[in-house]
Order: C-alpha cells, then sequence, then structure tokens
C-alpha cells in the first residue's frame, strides 16, 4: 500500500460552500488561459443534476475532502497527480479561483526547499519514470494559472530531467513502449510548452508519440495493452486517447509530425465509436461484449472524443452523438459524495482474457476520478 499524506486543513464548511456554492464569473487577471486555437461551442443537453459543471464539483470537493495525499516511497504517485491536474483544469475552465487556491494549497509541499515532508517524507518524486516524472504536470499547472515562478521552476525541472540523455532516435530513456506513456510523456512536454511557449517541448512530444503511434496502434486503431498482452484494455487505451488530444490541442497546423499523429487520432475515435456500448459506455476490454463497463475508460474516451468536436479535428455527427450519450451514463456512476463507481483497480499487463474479466471494480479510485473530471472540463471550456 502507498504512503499517505494527511495535508494541513484548510477548508471550512463555510469555504466550501463559497467554493462549490457561488463561483466568480470571470477569471481573475492572473490566471493563464490555454494556447489559443479555433474551437466551436458544441450544444449538449445533459440535466442539471448531471452537467460537467455539477460532476466535476462534486469530484473536486471530493478531491480537497481526502484528508490523505497518495504517496509512494519515491513522493506522490500518479492517480493523485492527474485528479489534481483535472480539478486545476475544471477550475480555470468554471472558473473558480477559490478553488483553484485550495488546491495550490493542498499540493503546497512540493515547494519545500528538499521536496520533503517535515517527517522526512518525500513528496516530490525523483523523475527517473514516466511515472514519477507525470508529477510536473502539477506544477506547471499551478504556474499556468497563477505566474508563480517557483511552480515553473519546479515543473520544468521534470520536463527537462525526461530528455536529459535522448536516444539517438532523440526520444527520452524513459522510453518503455507502453501505451500508458502516450499520456505521462505527452502531458509532461506539452504542459511545459503551454508554461513557456518553448516549441522545443512540443517537438519531444510529437517525436515520442509518432514514434509510440508507429510501433503500437493496431489495424483496428485500438491498442494492445502491451505487445505481449493483446488485449485491448480500456483505461490502457484511454491514456492514449488523452494523451493524442492534449498534444494536438497545441501542436500547429504546419507542424511535421500533426499529419501522422491527426490520423492516428481519428483512427482510434473510429474505433472507440464502433464499440461504444448501448448503455454509453465503454468496456473493460474494448471489443469484448462479456465485459463489464468501466468508467475510467469512460471518462478518458469521452475527453477524447468531446475535444475532437470541439477544435473540429472530427468531421461527422456521430462523434457529438457518441459524447452525449456518454456523458450521461458517466455521470450516473458518480455517487452523492463524488466518488466514481465501478472503477477497474491498478492492472499490470495480464496474460488472458479472464485476468481482465476478473479485475475488481472500486469506488472512489483516483483513476476514475481524474478522468471523470478530464471529461468534464472539457465539456465546459
Amino acid at each position: 500500500m502507498p504512503a499517505i499524506f494527511r495535508p494541513t486543513p484548510v477548508l471550512s464548511s463555510l469555504v466550501l460552500a463559497a467554493i462549490f456554492g457561488c463561483t466568480s464569473s470571470k477569471h481573475s487577471a492572473s490566471t493563464t488561459q490555454p494556447a489559443a486555437r479555433a474551437k466551436s461551442t458544441p450544444t449538449y443537453s445533459f440535466p442539471q443534476e448531471s452537467s460537467p459543471k455539477t460532476i466535476g464539483q462534486k469530484i473536486s470537493k471530493n478531491l480537497l475532502s481526502r484528508p490523505d495525499i497518495q504517496i509512494h516511497k519515491n513522493g506522490v504517485i500518479y492517480p493523485e497527480v492527474c485528479t489534481a491536474y483535472g480539478a486545476l483544469r475544471f477550475a480555470a475552465a468554471t472558473p473558480d479561483t477559490a478553488l483553484r487556491d485550495a488546491l495550490i494549497k493542498r499540493y503546497e509541499p512540493m515547494l519545500s526547499p528538499d521536496g520533503k515532508l517535515p517527517n522526512g517524507t518525500k513528496f516530490v518524486p525523483t523523475p527517473n519514470h514516466v511515472d514519477y516524472s507525470v508529477f510536473g504536470i502539477v506544477p506547471l499547472e499551478i504556474y499556468r494559472q497563477t505566474h508563480d515562478d517557483r511552480y515553473l521552476a519546479l515543473g520544468k525541472r521534470f520536463a527537462d530531467h525526461q530528455w536529459e540523455s535522448p536516444t539517438p532516435e532523440g526520444l527520452t530513456p524513459q522510453t518503455r513502449f507502453w501505451i500508458d506513456d502516450m499520456f505521462m510523456v505527452t502531458a509532461l512536454q506539452v504542459q511545459a510548452c503551454r508554461a513557456t511557449n518553448d516549441k522545443t517541448y512540443l517537438d519531444r512530444a510529437a517525436r515520442q508519440l509518432t514514434a509510440y503511434l508507429d510501433k503500437l496502434q493496431q489495424p483496428n486503431g485500438l491498442f494492445y495493452h502491451a505487445p505481449e498482452s493483446k488485449f485491448y484494455w480500456g483505461r490502457g487505451d484511454g491514456w492514449v486517447a488523452v494523451g493524442m488530444a492534449e498534444l494536438l490541442s497545441e501542436l500547429p497546423d504546419n507542424h511535421p509530425q500533426r499529419a501522422r499523429v491527426l490520423q492516428g487520432y481519428t483512427r482510434m475515435m473510429d474505433a472507440l465509436v464502433k464499440y461504444q456500448s448501448p448503455s454509453g459506455m465503454w468496456l473493460q476490454l474494448i471489443d469484448n461484449p462479456q465485459s463489464w463497463p468501466e468508467t475510467s475508460s469512460t471518462g478518458m474516451f469521452t475527453f477524447a472524443l468531446a475535444e475532437g468536436v470541439k477544435h473540429d479535428w472530427l468531421k461527422g455527427p456521430q462523434y457529438k452523438q457518441a459524447v452525449q450519450k456518454a456523458w450521461p451514463a458517466l455521470a450516473a456512476n458518480v455517487d452523492a459524495d463524488g466518488n466514481v463507481q465501478n472503477v477497474c483497480i491498478g492492472t499490470n499487463k495480464g496474460p488472458t482474457t479472464q485476468y481482465y474479466l476478473d479485475r475488481k471494480r472500486t469506488t472512489g479510485d483516483l483513476h476514475g476520478q481524474a478522468a471523470t473530471l478530464w471529461a468534464a472540463w472539457s465539456l465546459l471550456e
């Protein structure tokens, strides 16, 4: 089990009411907006009680009310990172500076001089693996919203370390050709570009993701969990979908890798529309009708499709229809306390179909919390 850190309580019931009951009508002047690219505002029809704003507020409140931050022996672990990133992006999309400030307070220990807590527990991970390097997306997002240079310095350190000794192909030495990396690496480098406007980071992400596409995408548009684990596991493919969407949202139209990334993305989105279940969810094994509907993958796929509709990367009504169908199904899996249900537990590459079918479902797992928040802020932006 990972270690835990209990942040100093900063939220009274009155503060929580202020954060989630009434929000500012505009962004503060210090908030940096995402890079300006052409976007449309698709019209979806969602009940108020399951609107992206309502659900996002529930899940953000849930995160802030958790007394423990998940910490591994090497520091804060990636599900916590991804949930924090989702909540920060949701705060910017709402906009809600009180929520943003509460989230910054929760993760303030990252600024300690040695990256440790007063009791000596490591808080800031050593960036020696993709799952630890992705931590950098949180300080970079805080910088984008506050312009506090301390967070920029920390986030850049993670992004720059990832390419200190590139391979002869120009890839990060953390390359391992696991599909998870298509988010973990891409998100960090894209965030560094957003924060600095240095296109070197964007070039790295595009080169890395293109290499993964060339090696890992299957003829049907989906991705095996691993080369030796030939199963289309939902959350694994979810990392891919989100990573491609994050990169495409920043990649200029004339970038040499854009056409290749867009091709891989559209092939995957076409497959996902085909495999969406009648309920609106996607399944634990995407192409296996015996599988159960799984929420973390559904959240990630909803995000990726919503981004494509919004940015006009996807042509045709079927993509918007898929989002319209997916979000209410996903929202129905969020309980009154903001816990996302039917989340597959942490899963290593498996040897058989039965291995994936037998994985336990849980409630409140941060993989599901993060993915649902991502979908919520995409639908709000």
